[in-house]
């Protein structure tokens, strides 16, 4: 039976003594999908976390995801009234991880998709680990793929950690890496060996942060409006964007990144939204929508 929160446990020794650790589940599912109930509990989790705890994990309980990505049905399915109230809501539980007076990691222990991605970008760091099968996981906004767009901020936050030029063509391709490539891309902030060690990678990585005053503005700590990456992302998209895809979904990427650049974070956040509200009504979207329920259904 679902509890109104999520799992959530606070160390008294080790590493970090009063580290936090959220964990997102969802039984009876192989994989974490962030549906309005998942986002309700995330909700209530956040909120009842000490405001001074040393630092916070957010971890998965699913051996095969950190979270799979959205939910795809309520996006293709529901009415423009229930998908704005989705969308937002979402994007208020995620700015709580923003908001946090002590630094935050998302523990990546397999596929972070689309929605997934955007949940641990929230956060400070992201810390990484092979999957236990051994065989690598995607990670990535596959949503272009879909005829669709990001719409929690990852066109405005993937390209401030890694090569921006790479992170722009990957979104308005909707083409996910691999774990392997990722790792190269140097999109983790630190990489543990072996499953087993996860848990203490992100705890050893919140250690080395603990003495570093965390300002907090309402933003990501790392989107592409940080004075540090702004520059660089510009040029990448001027340099990128005459040769992305001729869609709508490449489009709205840009469009989205062009938002966040000259008008601040709410700007880029509010242009992927209204992108995705009209991109999923597109023949194009409704199409590969039903090709991907397809596939999944013969799984």
């Amino acid at each position: 039976m679902l509890t109104d929160t999520l799992p959530i446990e606070i160390s008294q020794d080790g590493v970090l003594p009063g580290c936090v650790t959220v964990t997102l589940e969802q039984p009876g599912r192989a994989v974490v999908v962030l549906d309005h109930d998942l986002i309700r509990r995330l909700d209530a989790t956040l909120r009842s976390v000490p405001r001074d705890a040393a630092g916070l994990i957010l971890a998965s309980a699913s051996e095969r995801s950190f979270v799979a990505g959205a939910d795809l049905k309520s996006i293709s399915e529901w009415d423009d009234e229930h998908l704005v109230a989705y969308l937002r809501y979402g994007s208020e539980v995620f700015g709580i991880l923003t908001d946090m007076p002590f630094p935050t990691v998302a523990a990546i222990n397999g596929a972070a998709l689309g929605g997934g991605l955007e949940l641990a970008l929230h956060c400070d760091g992201l810390v990484a680990a092979p999957a236990p099968s051994g065989k690598p996981y995607p990670i990535g906004l596959p949503e272009a793929g879909l005829g669709l767009c990001p719409g929690w901020g990852g066109s405005n936050m993937l390209p401030a950690r890694m090569d921006p030029a790479q992170a722009i063509e990957l979104a308005a391709r909707g083409v996910p890496l691999k774990y392997d490539a990722a790792v190269d891309a140097g999109l983790f902030d630190a990489v543990a060996d072996n499953p087993s060690d996860l848990h203490a990678a992100a705890e050893q990585w919140l250690a080395s942060r603990a003495q570093t005053p965390t300002q907090r503005d309402g933003a990501p700590a790392r989107w592409i409006g940080r004075p540090t990456v702004a520059a660089n992302v510009l040029a990448a998209l001027d340099r990128v964007r005459p040769d992305l895809p001729d869609t709508d979904a490449a489009r709205a990427v840009a469009d989205s990144i062009d938002a966040g650049l000259t008008s601040g974070w709410s700007a880029g956040l509010e242009c992927e939204q209204r992108r995705l509200m009209k991109l999923r009504n597109t023949q194009t979207a409704r199409d590969a929508i039903s090709a991907f329920f397809e596939r999944s259904a013969k799984k």
